[in-house]
């Protein structure tokens, strides 16, 4: 009976977020024609904190105490499920625009709708040519105060742990002299992941990661960027998984008697 609750529910909530996605995504288009997006921005908060809301998810944000709301910022982040934008956007309190690969452009309305929201192409075909246009576009992102989101990790997880970064992109964001905050999203895996359609109950946490200022670093902290980053996103994932696969006190307070026997 469980599982088919399960079933039952992950059914509706689907139908439910499509719903929502069907009829707010054109009206939101048809806003961009006439109105800048950031003007819109407090709609489109209000959109993807309800895709988060209507799919049944709890979520949960943390800052560190070091994490500067108001400065444009590059965050870096884990890559876990389809609903990661709307997670993030509802979590992050500043106007944010995000990197997305170069093919998803191409997708009727969809593309247009990105570009016009403000996301930056990722070229699929990394020339010396192409990276130069994702420099400069990334750069004139920052200096209109727009922030970015990078998944490093070029795809999204196959089993909740935090996969190697891609090569090359960190050379590309130290350049940038703007600060970077880490985030790392917990909890979303059980939630929903690539090798299924299920939607589980689910509590997601975002931390909201120290913000690493970059302008002063030296080379070899600059070097040392990616390796920092990447142990600050994983330190709670592992944490979340470690307390998940830890004994309860009831088995471990057993485990001295079975030894007896």
């Amino acid at each position: 009976m469980k599982r088919l609750y399960l079933i039952v529910r992950c059914v509706l909530l689907w139908f439910i977020s499509w719903a929502q996605f069907v009829v707010a995504v054109p009206l939101l288009m048809i806003l961009t024609v006439f109105i800048h997006p950031r003007k819109t921005d407090f709609l489109q908060r209000l959109f993807a904190r309800n895709i988060v809301r209507f799919a049944g998810v709890k979520l949960v944000v943390l800052r560190a105490p070091g994490f500067d709301p108001r400065r444009t910022s590059i965050f870096i982040c884990n890559h876990v499920n389809l609903f990661d934008p709307y997670i993030l956007y509802s979590a992050i309190p500043q106007f944010i625009r995000g990197w997305e690969m170069e093919s998803h452009f191409a997708i009727p309305l969809y593309g247009w709708m990105m570009k016009r929201f403000g996301n930056i192409s990722v070229p699929d075909q990394r020339t010396p040519g192409n990276l130069k246009k994702l420099f400069r576009e990334t750069k004139q992102a920052l200096e209109q105060d727009v922030s970015l989101l990078v998944f490093p990790e070029g795809g999204r997880t196959i089993d909740g742990h935090l996969k190697d970064f891609q090569k090359g992109i960190f050379r590309l964001i130290r350049d940038f002299d703007a600060p970077i905050v880490p985030v790392s999203i917990v909890g979303s895996y059980e939630f929903n992941n690539k090798h299924s359609l299920m939607l589980r109950p689910s509590t997601i946490t975002v931390y909201l990661h120290d913000t690493i200022e970059t302008s002063h670093l030296s080379r070899e902290e600059r070097n040392d960027l990616s390796a920092v980053v990447y142990r600050t996103i994983a330190e709670p994932i592992e944490a979340h998984y470690e307390q998940a696969n830890a004994p309860s006190s009831a088995q471990t307070a057993a485990e001295p008697l079975n030894n007896e026997d």
